[in-house]
């Protein structure tokens, strides 16, 4: 009899695997505020300050205290203490949980989880105001983005594992023709066992969009989930857990096969649990440093990362120069370049850029984004709804010390909040550097700095993107040009180092953004991650079959 949840969502699963297989637009989670009802904003505000200055219960076990010292980049108190557990009782009690869990199957699995998808999509407005007041994204972007476009990737995440272990038949009648004698006759079970315990260790950007992936992924197959929140920002995966754990106690499962694990950074525990030979997972978003440590000593796991890196654009020449430039503005504005798809590394040749209207010098374009950045952020009230806060104090003082790296074509400048005067608002910087100072451009600098690299040619400024996403890794890759020839040689480079490129974006969509269902975020083929969120190796290496046979008449 199959579970109530699945007869409720099996239509839904069903075309999210059809999304997955297609590539084209879906979505079941609406993206504009107006499908949450006319008060899900306020309402959303109204459950976010519900929980500043109280204790978060979560009901886990090994509770030792409560800790927890968020701080919002626009300057409010949030004051919100969470159980701080003893990861031992975490570890034993998710592996006690699952016996039940692998009984129930693939389907009901795979339901449970897009109940709890729903579940979170119901309070999107909430958990914008969570995500806004802990990394610092503007209120529509954190909706958005920690929202729907979210749990399009948790949802994703769910289609290709419930796809892979539905290619797996639960049983099968095996018969071996034998001559003249009787055939050999056998009855095979075959089941879906988790690999183990999975960690997940979130990032302080984007929690929920780049943790929802290996969240799903992990439950969906069978195995316990230790959801490891980054220690400045905590509520967002608080939420999602205290969501999980509910729904999965009312469809009469264990909840403690999702917990929450917090820390400090005088105190940091990732590396511990990490090395636990029970965590048999590893999800992992951040810095390349620990990245790197966890790739290379937690053998007996099974790590997947997303790891920083340096993206780049070439500009060659372009059909609209003002479009162009509208679009890379707005691109390097948006959540002040806080984004591992943002581009940082800017390629123009001396020759300059070849527009319908002529040639515009490599010096000129360079003022000439400059302004279409100022332009952009002209009308203070847009511009903090674009640039929204700088998460990290550590973002601001690399800020602060990256002009001078080379000739400032715009300097950054604190831009006032109207209603968060201590907010850390800053306009991007942008910078004119020659391709011979790659101790400027060789390396990631997380945040609104923009480097733009003079070379001698086009065919340099190809040459050198490839060897910067080679040797540092990259998410994204764009190309601006109307010779196709030039077109041609970028695929070429972007096939060669195994990253995504865009080409030519003049419209509304950019560089820094990845849909859910049809772009495969990173490709796990260069240093910036290890793997791609998601297709089906990120999902088929969480799980075992094991299988039963006997003799049948």
């Amino acid at each position: 009899m199959p579970h109530l949840l699945f007869l409720k969502h099996q239509a839904l699963l069903q075309k999210a695997v059809t999304a997955i297989e297609s590539r084209g637009y879906w979505s079941p989670y609406s993206e504009s505020p107006r499908g949450y009802g006319e008060t899900a904003i306020e309402d959303g505000r109204k459950a976010f300050e519900a929980y500043r200055g109280a204790q978060f219960y979560l009901n886990q076990p090994g509770v030792i205290e409560h800790g927890g010292a968020e701080v919002s980049p626009y300057g409010l108190s949030l004051n919100i203490g969470y159980p701080r557990c003893n990861p031992d009782a975490l570890i034993a009690a998710g592996k006690a949980a699952t016996a039940g869990w692998i009984k129930a199957g693939a389907d009901t699995r795979a339901a449970v989880c897009a109940e709890i998808l729903e579940q979170l999509n119901n309070g999107s407005f909430e958990m914008a105001h969570a995500v806004m007041h802990t990394t610092g994204q503007p209120l529509m972007m954190a909706f958005q983005a920690a929202g729907p476009h979210a749990q399009d990737r948790g949802l994703e995440a769910v289609a290709y594992a419930w796809r892979e272990m539905k290619h797996v038949p639960e049983t099968a009648i095996w018969e071996k023709p034998q001559g003249k004698n009787p055939p050999l006759k056998m009855e095979k079970t075959f089941t879906i066992v988790p690999r183990g315990v999975a960690l997940v260790i979130a990032c302080s950007t984007f929690p929920t969009w780049n943790g929802y992936p290996g969240i799903f992924a992990s439950l969906v197959t069978g195995n316990p989930v230790i959801v490891k929140a980054h220690p400045t920002v905590i509520l967002p995966l608080a939420i999602c857990v205290a969501v999980a754990r509910n729904v999965l106690k009312e469809a009469g499962f264990d909840p403690n096969l999702i917990s929450l694990l917090i820390d400090d950074p005088a105190m940091p525990v990732a590396k511990d649990v990490a090395m636990r030979p029970e965590v048999r997972v590893i999800d992992y978003t951040g810095g390349p440093d620990f990245g790197n440590w966890l790739e290379e000593n937690c053998r007996h796991a099974n790590v997947y990362t997303e790891k920083a890196g340096v993206n780049c654009i070439v500009v060659d020449s372009t059909d609209d120069y003002k479009a162009m430039l509208k679009n890379l503005a707005f691109t390097l504005s948006l959540y002040s370049g806080q984004m591992c798809t943002t581009p940082q590394t800017i390629f123009v040749s001396r020759e300059g850029v070849k527009t319908a209207e002529g040639v515009v010098s490599a010096e000129q374009f360079g003022h000439d984004l400059a302004n279409a950045v100022s332009n952009f952020l002209e009308d203070p009230k847009r511009a903090v709804e674009v640039l929204g806060a700088l998460q990290s104090p550590a973002t601001l003082a690399r800020l602060n010390a990256a002009g001078e790296l080379g000739e400032v074509l715009r300097a950054s400048s604190l831009v006032p909040h109207p209603q968060w005067p201590e907010a850390r608002v800053h306009s991007p910087l942008i910078l004119k550097v020659d391709v011979s100072d790659e101790r400027a451009y060789m390396e990631e600098r997380f945040g609104p700095i923009t480097l733009v690299v003079e070379t001698a040619t086009t065919a340099q400024s190809l040459a050198t993107a490839e060897r910067v996403i080679r040797e540092q890794g990259a998410i994204t890759f764009g190309v601006y040009s109307s010779n196709h020839v030039i077109v041609e040689h970028a695929e070429e480079a972007a096939l060669r180092v195994g990253v995504a490129l865009s080409i030519n974006l003049t419209d509304g969509v950019f560089v820094n953004q990845s849909a859910g269902f049809s772009d495969f975020h990173a490709t796990g083929a260069n240093p910036a991650a290890n793997a791609c969120l998601t297709d089906s190796a990120f999902v088929a290496g969480r799980f075992f079959v094991v299988q039963s046979r006997r003799h049948i008449d």
